[in-house]
């Protein structure tokens, strides 16, 4: 089993950052491909980017490619998304999400684990 634990997010204006966290534990996280969704009420989850187990691959979501980053610290055994130039279409639930694969998936089917999410506010 493995535990997701996401922090960071909160109310930010426009054109401001914010970087999301999410701790793993129970199983290596070396071997765990890691992905970013998020939810805006009354919308379906989306993915926002995802990162392979080496590190190497990663995969943004058009309407955030250039402005967010992902990253992973295998010494900390965490996931980070670096969200900048946030907008008010950002505005959502961020949710961080585990598979025991190599690759990520976009697809919120193919993960077997996830976090309770965080809220993220940004303000016009």
């Amino acid at each position: 089993q493995v535990q997701l634990v996401e922090s960071g997010g909160g109310l930010v204006q426009a054109g401001g950052s914010l970087r999301l966290s999410c701790a793993t534990s129970g199983r290596t996280f070396s071997r765990l491909a890691m992905g970013w969704f998020r939810q805006a009420p009354g919308k379906e989850r989306d993915v926002v980017a995802g990162i392979s187990w080496s590190g190497v691959s990663t995969y943004y979501t058009d309407s955030v490619k250039g402005r967010f980053t992902i990253s992973r610290d295998s010494a900390k055994n965490t996931v980070y998304l670096q969200m900048n130039s946030l907008k008010p279409e950002d505005t959502a639930i961020y949710y961080c999400a585990a598979r025991n694969s190599r690759i990520y998936s976009t697809n919120t089917r193919e993960y077997d684990y996830w976090g309770q999410g965080t809220q993220v506010t940004v303000s016009s």
